[in-house]
């Protein structure tokens, strides 16, 4: 195998994608790391293929890189059985290449907002399994970080939606196909509480400047959202009127029927326990990257309606 250029993405999904794209958009090239070795990406993009929990594997496709982005993200049900492993590989990979480790995280380490923002600084307090696997996950890329192994960069998110966004999120299929047809959409969780989510872009690129400014490592940073948090009804009232409809139609999944489905879906199951982000007000505050990295969030007006043009053309 060629010595790495200089970004090796781990993960293809919607987020390592986006994190390309912004590479791309700086006239940069990115090695592409998933299971398959295949990709929707323009064919001048290396794509390789191979397990991400062996480290003799990830060492070597990431020989020679000066940034590894950890973008990976296993199916819910595999979480407990898989995360730690491939968070191992892809840090082992960075500290034999001697590179910048930029990894994708997300709020659940947190618990509950308890009437709260949530900010950068806020004590790991998850109740939740995957919350309390995400705090040990991101404590072990911290201690690397400060006993010198590697440059460590973590960037945190909310529920995302934008291109690519697709079942995985509240905002996408279940949504956006809907408005367009003009039936109702589905979402989870109370949709009159306010609800932070995170364009799929906006991750990209924030990712793209934690592998870049020499005041990244070290740190935890939110990646961009909008100041104005709305509710979820708010939003798809949007994307209705974007649409060119009169009005949003909504129905919402309780946890009780998450329960029900989850008697034979996986996936919903191991949603229950993520609902109480939708019980209360959910506000994550990105000022951090903004102030000290200037990393602005896209207005969500025209994210949502980036996100619809995407889906129309689809």
């Amino acid at each position: 195998m060629t010595t790495a250029p200089r970004h090796v993405i781990f993960g293809t999904g919607a987020i390592g994608l986006a994190t390309l794209d912004a590479l791309r958009h700086r006239g940069q090239t990115a090695r592409l790391v998933n299971r398959s070795g295949h990709a929707r990406v323009p064919d001048d993009v290396e794509v390789v293929g191979g397990d991400a929990r062996d480290p003799a594997f990830t060492t070597e496709v990431a020989r020679g890189a000066g940034v590894v982005y950890q973008t990976l993200n296993p199916p819910y049900p595999e979480w407990i059985a898989q995360f730690p492993s491939l968070q191992a590989g892809v840090l082992v990979a960075a500290e034999a290449a001697g590179a910048r480790l930029v990894s994708m995280e997300n709020v659940y380490m947190y618990g509950r907002p308890a009437g709260r923002p949530l900010t950068e600084d806020r004590e790991y307090a998850a109740h939740t399994t995957k919350g309390r696997l995400r705090g040990r996950m991101a404590r072990e890329l911290l201690a690397a970080h400060a006993a010198g192994r590697v440059e460590v960069a973590i960037g945190r998110a909310s529920d995302y939606f934008g291109p690519r966004g697709g079942a995985q999120s509240n905002l996408g299929d279940r949504l956006f196909p809907a408005a367009l047809a003009g039936r109702t959409a589905t979402a989870l969780g109370d949709p009159d509480q306010p609800h932070t989510y995170t364009y799929i872009p906006d991750i990209g690129e924030g990712l793209a400047v934690l592998g870049e400014h020499p005041d990244a490592p070290g740190h935890v940073w939110h990646l961009p959202n909008d100041a104005d948090t709305r509710t979820t009804r708010q939003l798809v009232d949007i994307v209705y009127r974007q649409a060119g409809r009169s009005r949003g139609r909504l129905r919402t999944l309780p946890p009780v029927m998450l329960r029900v489905l989850g008697l034979v879906n996986p996936t919903m199951r191991e949603l229950v326990e993520m609902q109480y982000q939708f019980a209360e007000p959910f506000i994550v505050d990105s000022s951090k990257i903004a102030n000290k990295l200037g990393v602005e969030a896209t207005p969500i007006e025209q994210a949502l309606a980036d996100t619809l043009r995407e889906y129309r053309h689809d």
